[in-house]
């Protein structure tokens, strides 16, 4: 490789990160559209309604961020609402409604399985078997992401759908793997 193409490949790399970094915004945003509609996750109806209302907004910005080489935008969307409406009503009632660091490690453990899940089906056409590795990775870095919430000292006691903008930040950039691994993955199909 040419001094001038790993320019180029370090530029597009930037390029695609850059594009998918903005997409921590959606996390609050969504958390706050849910709490506006929903109310706190302090039943199932809420959990599943503000994980939907959420998860549409996450997977809406997602999408925008994955780019020309990510799913349709129906595809992604409705994966990452699904998942989360789901993960999120079986998450909160396997911990009591709870808001310790405990119970929330483990609500968004299971928030990240069934996110990971509903959108490794979709993934599953464009990079093949390796979308479900997307499954174990999301579901412990959901763990971590309410975990640094609640250590910064969140008032995670009003129940909110997903963890704050700290641990969004964090979940982002160890997620920006994936647009980069569509693009390449983009790349080989073409050449």
């Amino acid at each position: 490789m040419t001094v001038r193409e790993r320019q180029s490949t370090t530029k597009k790399t930037w390029k695609i990160a850059l594009r998918w970094l903005p997409t921590f915004f959606a996390f609050p945003l969504g958390g706050l559209a849910a709490e506006l509609i929903a109310g706190s996750v302090d039943g199932l109806a809420a959990a599943l309604i503000g994980g939907a209302i959420t998860g549409t907004v996450l997977g809406a910005a997602q999408w925008w961020g994955l780019g020309s080489n990510g799913p349709t935008a129906r595809q992604w969307i409705v994966a990452t609402a699904v998942g989360l409406s789901v993960g999120l009503g079986i998450g909160s009632v396997a911990v009591g409604y709870g808001s310790t660091m405990g119970d929330l490690a483990i609500q968004g453990a299971i928030c990240g399985l069934a996110i990971g899940a509903a959108q490794a089906i979709v993934l599953r056409s464009r990079i093949g078997g390796l979308a479900f590795a997307w499954v174990p990775a999301l579901s412990a870095l959901w763990a971590l992401g309410w975990t640094i919430t609640t250590a910064i000292g969140v008032d995670v006691e009003s129940q909110y759908t997903v963890f704050g903008a700290s641990g969004a930040i964090t979940v982002t950039a160890a997620t920006v793997v994936l647009p980069l691994v569509l693009a390449r993955g983009s790349e080989t199909s073409v050449s």
